[in-house]
């Protein structure tokens, strides 16, 4: 078995039951007591777990499923989408994170020749029949609940990629800074930052005021940020301070109607 897969088949165990015994994990894993401990320190690290005698309780947040989050704000996500995709040139390098807003990126870059990286299996789905776009989808273990590839291995990938922008979602939206839902995104997040010259942040207006389990970063490490709807007064001095330009998608509509 990976190592990706066990840690998070472990994860899953120790989610599901709430608390699950060292003996427990070793025997579901297949894996030694003295390897199960080691993943265990790993995934608290992630604050993930916390460790007790015996055993591991969870303590971290589920990453809902993909299909749960696609049918909500399906009309905002959907302008987002639109308005971000005519943010990318062609024959333009982009990595795509996985997210239900981010695949209604996917859904407007036909006829832009691109090459598009991606950890989304449902983005490869939609892209893989689009003849001017080719695909390079990042290995990994693939969380079932999502089909978005996370891990070392898709942090390894992503160290070897260069790309022009990174369109991204996110949980939340604080003055703090970024957050996302589980911590085992954030690793690959981050390196995904790392290998774009520009970051795109999208998000419907929920997000805003709003905190997830895991910080990602501060609103200074983001390029532009496309939303949904009004920005009150406060949220725009925010992120003009942070230096983020902020695309509202209900403004811009209309002018890409023109």
């Amino acid at each position: 078995m990976l190592l990706d897969q066990r840690r998070n088949n472990i994860l899953q165990l120790v989610e599901n039951k709430g608390f699950a015994s060292l003996k427990e994990i070793a025997e579901e894993v297949g894996a030694s007591e003295s390897t199960a401990r080691r993943d265990l320190e790993y995934l608290e690290a992630l604050g993930q777990v916390r460790r007790t005698r015996g055993g591991a309780a969870y303590v971290g947040e589920s990453l809902s499923g993909f299909d749960d989050r696609r049918n909500f704000a399906v009309r905002e996500k959907q302008k987002i989408g639109r308005v971000t995709a005519d943010l990318i040139g062609a024959s333009e390098t982009i990595i795509l994170d996985g997210g239900t807003t981010t695949l209604e990126v996917a859904r407007h870059l036909a006829g832009k020749s691109l090459q598009v990286v991606t950890n989304s299996l449902p983005i490869v789905n939609h892209l893989v029949g689009v003849s001017d776009v080719e695909v390079v989808f990042l290995g990994g273990y693939l969380y079932p609940r999502t089909g978005v590839a996370l891990g070392e291995l898709t942090v390894a990938a992503l160290r070897q990629v260069h790309a022009r922008r990174l369109i991204m979602g996110v949980g939340g939206i604080t003055s703090a800074g970024l957050f996302n839902s589980n911590s085992l995104l954030v690793e690959a997040e981050r390196q995904m930052m790392a290998s774009a010259d520009e970051v795109i942040v999208v998000a419907d207006g929920t997000k805003l005021g709003h905190s997830e389990l895991a910080r990602l970063c501060g609103l200074e490490d983001v390029d532009r940020l496309v939303i949904d709807g009004d920005v009150s007064p406060e949220w725009q001095e925010l992120l003009n301070q942070a230096g983020v330009e902020l695309i509202i998608a209900d403004q811009a509509m209309p002018a890409l109607a023109r």
